[in-house]
């Protein structure tokens, strides 16, 4: 695969070419007065980080498409070629996330084909650099929905059913972005095309900082899930109604966020409730409705079932005591993904030294494609442990280390 644009050098280093791409990409979708990022799913926002993503492809001179998912691919190398090496992450955010959670791993793929052409080295497989949609789920409130459809894990029925705060459904938000929602559904004959997923991301949490290395390789991700809690009392006066007359829903949910706490300390888990929504929403009524998401992940699926079982339990009894009715839907649920020791090996092997291997809590893409194609991922590090938030940081010198982290990977994978 010597020739065409693999054999051409930049006229910048991964290092170099690093920095630019984030300068340009940062802007994009962040909110002058959070300083967080806004990059929700086929938005405006979303709509020029794809763009910016398909003018690095083509100022490469790479393949660009857009799969049925509306997955974003840069190939370098035959496209419909077989054995293909691919890392990427994602572009959007969570409301008000940070600027490295996902695009991390996209610059970085990008800074690392530019580093291998600096190099000069040749490929012997097809690379591709990809976008995967809606990672962060917070639109339509359901994570990895581009992975999941490309992976049979979300179907075209489930997925059409999905829709945002303002009633708006996922297929009419792609089709105001120009994407043809009826074409979404499994992809596996392009999954089949992949020999090997790298994503590398920033770590969401401090463990590899406290090891005092800036890279690390992931070993499974937690499993873990949301759970939709609808409290429904009775609306009424704020006022004027007698506290021994009313059915606030407010009351067991307030119950039910406390006995979250509770009891994931318990199992040594985590469980959040970091949405609530509340009906009619006057300062002066009593809610009719109150509704709230349960975010919980353990170590291992045990103490994520005890956690889930004794929060709805705790739930339903402060309900029954309120005379209110309670109910409960898991909304999405992704089990434990232990990644393969094969691929993780190798990737241990050409960098070279003892590298820290790292569980996490987050969920990723890589873990959502694991179940079809060999996956691995590369953290860097976060020395605020702080996610999903403005002050996500990573020091420039550990994002050239990962640059060079996962330019050797892929030097190693594609260019044997």
């Amino acid at each position: 695969m010597s020739g065409g644009p693999d054999g051409g050098r930049p006229r910048v280093s991964g290092a170099d070419s690093f920095s630019r791409m984030w300068a340009e990409l940062a802007p994009i979708g962040r909110h002058p007065g959070t300083g967080g990022y806004r990059r929700y799913a086929w938005t405006g926002a979303d709509a020029d980080c794809r763009t910016w993503f398909q003018e690095q492809a083509e100022a490469r001179g790479l393949t660009y498409e857009t799969d049925r998912n509306g997955n974003q691919w840069a190939w370098l190398g035959d496209p419909l070629g077989s054995d293909a090496v691919v890392t990427g992450s994602h572009l959007d955010s969570v409301p008000d996330g940070g600027a490295f959670d996902g695009p991390l791993g996209v610059v970085s793929s990008f800074a690392a084909l530019d580093e291998l052409r600096h190099r000069g080295v040749r490929f012997s497989r097809p690379l591709a650099i990809t976008n995967f949609g809606d990672e962060e789920g917070a639109r339509f409130g359901l994570a990895c929905v581009g992975s999941r459809l490309a992976a049979g894990q979300l179907t075209r029925e489930a997925a059409h059913k999905l829709r945002d705060g303002d009633g708006v459904s996922l297929p009419q938000a792609m089709e105001n972005a120009g994407y043809d929602p009826d074409a979404i559904g499994p992809d596996p004959e392009r999954l089949a095309r992949i020999g090997a997923f790298v994503e590398l991301h920033v770590e969401q949490g401090r463990a590899l900082d406290l090891t005092g290395h800036p890279v690390g390789l992931a070993s499974a991700i937690w499993p873990h899930g949301r759970w939709r809690y609808d409290f429904a009392g009775e609306g009424n006066h704020a006022g004027t109604t007698r506290l021994v007359d009313r059915r606030d829903p407010m009351l067991p949910y307030a119950e039910t966020v406390l006995a979250a706490r509770r009891e994931a300390e318990l199992a040594g888990a985590v469980a959040t409730f970091g949405k609530v929504a509340v009906e009619p929403g006057g300062v002066n009524a009593i809610p009719s409705l109150v509704r709230g998401w349960l975010d919980s992940r353990a170590a291992d699926q045990s103490a994520l079932d005890t956690v889930v079982a004794a929060v709805e339990a705790a739930a339903r009894e402060a309900a029954d005591r309120q005379g209110v009715d309670l109910t409960v839907v898991r909304e999405s649920f992704t089990p434990v993904v232990e990644f393969g020791h094969a691929l993780r090996d190798e990737l241990a092997k050409l960098l070279g030294g003892e590298l820290p291997v790292l569980g996490t809590g987050a969920g990723h893409d890589a873990g959502i494609l694991s179940a079809s194609v060999p996956t691995a991922m590369l953290f860097v590090r976060n020395p605020t442990g702080v996610s999903h938030s403005p002050a996500e940081h990573a020091g420039e010198d550990d994002c050239q280390a990962g640059v060079r982290a996962l330019a050797d990977v892929l030097e190693g994978l594609a260019c044997r």
